[in-house]
């Protein structure tokens, strides 16, 4: 498979929707290859600008770095040559740069660096531990501000200066100031992906901070309605993104909001609610309640 050159893949990546498909599993939750290239396969239909392989969404948190690995290997071979995957390196620097260097080999066509687990760091230790991942791999690198990795404008900077691969920022704390301080000293060096929690809700306004393009788990079970939603966002059509709120995305999110987790459990809730068996999710997630699932699915008949 050829490899795209990083600044052609943050080139793509910022014109487009993004997203990140779930991990299916069987009934005894181990991955379900068959299942989820299927759905792979009917995620690249759309015109997607590219997809993260076991990510947030694919409860990528849930599993073993062989798990991760085939889950990679399963995305790139089933719609790698129509769609860019994405894949992911976790946890400390050691394993993400691993992963790294085993998602070049299996044909992905770029990095997210996602926070390690648990410990806290300093913005000089972030510096290294993402030098150390962009310095394992040829492919473009997304690094995700979130949690105990939260970047400043100055880090930022930093690490765009020292690595040429890394190619995107996707910000997960949604702080206005501190976004503004960033795209203002980094500029358009950078593509930047909104990355917080039901990412319509946030997508219009964040476009006015560089933020072009997000990562939609929506897009999963209503991909045209994703679709038409980053449209008329792009467009900054006001009117129709606030419509799509209030028919929709509001009262998603009523859902979502009545457990923790959710924000995984009523992704997967909805492929079931379209006749795409989105399964269960892995513990510690929780799926919906069989009333909440009834909720979902009477809210998605009003908009497919």
């Amino acid at each position: 498979m050829t490899r795209i050159p990083p600044l052609d893949l943050a080139a793509r990546l910022a014109t487009g929707l993004l997203s990140f498909p779930v991990t299916h599993f069987d009934d005894r939750l181990d991955f379900d290859e068959s299942r989820y290239r299927n759905h792979l396969a009917w995620q690249a239909d759309f015109g997607i600008a590219g997809l993260f392989a076991a990510g947030g969404t694919g409860e990528g948190f849930s599993l073993t770095p062989a798990e991760i690995d085939a889950v990679v290997r399963a995305a790139v071979d089933e719609v790698g040559d129509r769609v860019p995957v994405i894949a992911p390196a976790t946890g400390g620097t050691a394993l993400a740069s691993a992963q790294a260097r085993s998602a070049q080999e299996a044909g992905a066509a770029g990095i997210l660096l996602l926070p390690p687990y648990l410990t806290e760091a300093s913005q000089a230790g972030l510096i290294a531990h993402v030098d150390a991942v962009c310095r394992a791999t040829e492919l473009g690198v997304i690094v995700y501000s979130r949690a105990n990795a939260v970047l400043e404008d100055v880090t930022v900077a930093e690490l765009a200066d020292r690595n040429p691969n890394l190619i995107g920022l996707k910000d997960g704390v949604g702080d206005i100031e501190r976004m503004t301080r960033t795209y203002a000293r980094v500029g358009d060096r950078l593509v930047y992906v909104g990355g917080l929690p039901t990412a319509e809700t946030f997508a219009l306004p964040l476009l006015q901070l560089g933020v072009s393009t997000y990562s939609s788990a929506l897009y999963n079970f209503l991909p045209e309605f994703a679709l038409r939603f980053y449209a008329a966002v792009r467009l900054q059509d006001r009117v129709a993104v606030y419509g799509m709120l209030n028919d929709f995305v509001i009262p998603y999110l009523d859902i979502r909001n009545r457990s923790r987790g959710y924000a995984v459990s009523i992704i997967k809730a909805g492929l079931t609610a379209v006749g795409r068996d989105g399964g269960r999710v892995r513990p510690p997630l929780t799926d919906l309640t069989a009333e909440e699932r009834a909720d979902l699915a009477g809210l998605i008949d009003k908009v497919r």
